[in-house]
């Protein structure tokens, strides 16, 4: 089956691979329809991904066709043929964050196209827990599904709520994702990135009340004149910046909320007095659990979410090679990136 995989950063190379072996016992075989190509992939390609190693077939936002299901399956609703959104991270059930229900940050998880390889190939056996169907949404939709994971995850770790002043630091599809969430909760919501027609994307989406082109560090006095005289009580930083996520301890209302969605290679740095004085909140939040999964399908299945505007960006898997590289460049105005295979 043909595969592409990422020898090392920068070089793409295509591969042909065996198809997969039957499906056994909670195991199926999908035929991979859609990628949508994130962050990650992006940031592996120029060489500076956590948690990484190369080759790698890379590859996580999937929409898949059920081709095939091992035995002990009775349990399950799938069939052959239904259409389904891959949940990417492979946890093994047993340790400690697993019996607590914290699978998305297993200590032993294998994330799909990170630590194990990914859905940039025609067929993959995945377990058939990792597998989330609807009989409504398109492979388009599915393939989104694991973006707007992380959005909604990271919104429920910090509990924002129509109190809330809310800042998303980055406007990349995951911000747009937190930012997302944040708005359906009834949150003021304002969006920071570099990028207009990232901002210009996210306003006429209706994400977010305000936003700022974002040309130097933000400061208070800068927040203060957009939240009426307060600062943000949520700050959630999805650039993966180091210095904007450091700043982001200055810009925080007392009591408030630092959610880090992003991350960078690195060592976080605080002054100790100034995190005290304003009893800050600070959560990393990773990957989605199983249970966000379904409400999103189910969201989007109602139509309170519609994917449809974020896809600014198609290739095949032929053509993913040469084009991957171009849709980091800033004319193309990239939003998201959609791999038809």
């Amino acid at each position: 089956m043909k595969t592409i995989i990422l020898n090392k950063p920068g070089e793409f190379q295509f591969i042909n691979r065996a198809e997969p072996e039957a499906a056994g016992n909670g195991e199926a075989i999908v035929k991979i329809q859609r990628i949508g190509i994130c962050g990650t992939d992006y940031h592996a390609f120029k060489g500076n991904q956590p948690f990484f190693s190369y080759p790698r077939v890379l590859g996580h936002e999937l929409g898949a066709e059920v081709i095939s299901l091992g035995g002990g399956q009775a349990h399950v609703s799938l069939k052959l043929g239904d259409r389904v959104a891959v949940e990417p991270y492979l946890n093994c059930n047993d340790c400690q964050a697993c019996r607590n229900e914290h699978t998305n940050c297993c200590e032993r998880l294998q994330v799909l196209g990170v630590h194990t390889d990914g859905g940039m190939t025609e067929y993959l056996k995945v377990p058939v827990r990792k597998l989330h169907k609807s009989e409504v949404l398109s492979y388009d939709q599915l393939a989104l599904v694991e973006t707007l994971g992380i959005g909604f995850h990271a919104a429920n770790r910090a509990g924002v709520g129509a109190e809330d002043k809310v800042l998303v630091i980055g406007a990349g599809p995951i911000g747009l994702a937190v930012a997302q969430f944040c708005k359906l909760s009834g949150a003021t919501v304002t969006v920071a990135d570099r990028f207009e027609n990232r901002l210009d994307f996210v306003r006429r989406q209706g994400f977010s009340d305000r936003s700022i082109v974002v040309k130097d560090a933000l400061n208070p006095e800068q927040l203060r004149r957009i939240f009426e005289g307060d600062l943000p009580t949520v700050i959630f930083d999805a650039s993966g910046n180091r210095s904007s996520m450091l700043n982001a301890f200055n810009l925080i209302a007392q009591a408030g909320k630092i959610v880090f969605v992003g991350l960078f290679q690195g060592e976080v740095e605080f002054f100790d007095p100034n995190f005290h004085k304003r009893e800050v909140a600070l959560l990393a939040s990773r990957n989605a659990l199983p249970g966000d999964f379904t409400k999103i399908i189910s969201l989007m299945e109602t139509g309170q979410i519609d994917t449809a505007p974020w896809i600014s960006h198609r290739t095949s898997l032929d053509q993913l090679p040469s084009d991957f590289a171009s849709f980091m460049e800033p004319d193309q105005q990239l939003i998201k990136a959609i791999v038809e295979v």
